[in-house]
């Protein structure tokens, strides 16, 4: 690598020499948004160059830079993907207490009752505890008698079974 560079300049970091190779993965990872692919790759390099990774090999130092490019892209997805507690779509901000056609809520109850019907108990059960209780997992997990991880884990597909039950959930 040294040999390609113009005599004089320094040999760049180990991290440095994946550049390229770190912004195609992370543009994969970033659904082709050049922009947010390039702010992960400089956090991954700013992250390398506070970590020594001199004493690792190519192979284990390319793994790691992947990693943290993976992990930063992640949290950014998730970033993106959050709402804000208390933000309420600008319509909804001028409507009356109780505003609304009548008609439409007794739909919708009658649409969550028949996909909560759909679920197992112990999916109905922790989405009590954890949504209409406003539990944590371990206060969940305590009452119902389950592991933390399982109480995540029937969260989520609880949640997922919900979703496609009703698509606009």
């Amino acid at each position: 690598m040294s040999q390609d560079l113009p005599v004089g300049l320094p040999v760049p970091p180990a991290a440095e020499r994946h550049r390229a190779r770190l912004l195609r993965y992370a543009s994969r990872l970033t659904s082709g948004d050049l922009h947010r692919a390039e702010d992960v790759v400089q956090e991954t390099m700013l992250r390398a160059w506070l970590t020594d990774l001199d004493g690792y090999d190519e192979q284990h130092r390319l793994a790691w830079l992947m990693r943290v490019a993976r992990n930063l892209a992640v949290d950014a997805r998730r970033r993106d993907r959050a709402v804000p507690v208390g933000a309420m779509p600008e319509d909804m901000l001028h409507r009356p207490d109780g505003a609304g056609d009548p008609a439409d809520t007794v739909v919708n109850r009658q649409v969550v009752r028949r996909a909560l019907a759909q679920l197992s108990h112990e999916h109905r059960e922790v989405l009590f505890h954890v949504h209409l209780r406003d539990r944590t997992r371990a206060e969940a997990a305590r009452l119902i008698g389950v592991p933390q991880g399982t109480v995540k884990s029937r969260n989520h597909y609880a949640l997922e079974a919900i979703r496609r039950e009703i698509p606009a959930a």
